[in-house]
């Protein structure tokens, strides 16, 4: 039985960005009112434990950090910038980033080298390191590293998608024993980095790090308008990557490749046809995709004769629940409703 709990947030303009950590008991929500805001929702509660304050514009997405490297958020916004957040040793005092007596977490690092909106951002596989990516109206991707010593290093990939890069997904760190000659496993037996993006220029393109660099290793262009979203499945399961992505013309498809024998992609739709559809979201088992449009959240699973069925419909809304578009401006109407959003447990 699914249960859907309301959080009211408090923010005051609308909603782009909701997540939980990776134990599921801190919710991030951020804004168009230029902030963020901490939750613990452990227990069945929503207790609001510090409000993150940093960003000179729209907040457009966020992205926690795997526990191994500490309790970090990541933020990207329209005013070009990623912020990347620690939680820190509460002193007992309200503070800007704080509430009263709660938890406090601090900025440790800015990036402001996009000459746009960044309108994405996630953090790679801890396999790989403390890495993220985030990705700009300018077209252009960055790689943000960690050296381990406080300091941290960036890559430019110029061009990925010249009218605007809308969204990421970074590919699960496939262990050697898994891999084969199709290019999965490098020359010094360990896994190559991949990520997904999908941008304005209708298409999605994959890449993979080579040489100390970043180069296509393929693009996919079966939508015909704005990818809106793409996500690659979290976990490596019958040798075949997983790829999900949706887009302004309305479509929704699964790409796969059987990383044994071939770097093809077969794609298959998910549904007919979607209003609005925004976002797409692999479960950590990889086997459910949650697709959410202006109207519904509806899930979905492969069957046994190999076409995607819906399985419910969780939660249906008059309020669109948007991303940011590559062209998103500070006038901007895109986002969920202000101040609440659901939260849904089965």
């Amino acid at each position: 039985m699914t249960q859907i709990n309301a959080i009211d947030t408090g923010h005051e303009e609308l909603i782009h960005d909701a997540q939980l950590d990776y134990y599921g008991i801190r919710l991030a929500t951020c804004s168009s009112d230029k902030s963020i805001k901490i939750f613990d929702v452990s227990n069945n509660q929503q207790r609001l434990i510090a409000e993150l304050k940093g960003h000179e514009g729209p907040v457009w997405q966020l992205s926690w950090s795997h526990p191994t490297f500490g309790s970090l958020l990541a933020s990207c916004s329209y005013d070009r910038k990623v912020l990347i957040w620690k939680e820190t040793p509460s002193t007992g005092l309200p503070s800007q980033n704080s509430t009263s007596g709660g938890t406090q977490y601090s900025s440790i690092y800015e990036y402001d080298r996009h000459t746009s909106s960044v309108n994405t951002v996630s953090w790679a596989p801890y396999e790989y390191g403390l890495m993220l990516a985030c990705g700009s109206s300018d077209g252009s991707i960055s790689i943000i590293s960690s050296t381990g010593d406080g300091r941290w290093t960036t890559k430019k990939i110029p061009d990925c998608h010249p009218p605007g890069v809308n969204a990421l997904s970074w590919a699960p760190a496939v262990l050697p024993q898994a891999s084969d000659d199709a290019g999965v496993q490098g020359s010094t037996g360990e896994p190559v980095k991949r990520f997904v993006s999908g941008g304005c220029d209708c298409l999605i393109r994959i890449w993979k790090e080579q040489d100390d660099g970043w180069v296509e290793e393929a693009h996919l262009d079966q939508h015909n308008d704005w990818v809106r979203d793409v996500a690659w499945a979290p976990t490596f399961s019958f040798n075949k990557d997983k790829i999900a992505s949706c887009s302004q013309d309305g479509h929704v498809y699964v790409f796969t490749r059987d990383t044994r024998s071939s770097l093809n992609w077969e794609f298959t739709q998910i549904g007919t046809h979607f209003n609005d559809v925004w976002s797409v979201s692999w479960a950590l088992t990889g086997d459910i995709l949650a697709v959410a449009a202006s109207d519904k959240v509806s899930l979905w699973k492969l069957g046994l004769d190999g076409k995607y069925q819906c399985l419910t419909t969780p939660h249906a809304s008059s309020t669109s629940v948007e991303s940011p578009s590559a062209n998103s401006t500070m006038e901007s109407t895109t986002g969920g409703e202000a101040g609440n959003i659901p939260l849904m447990a089965s």
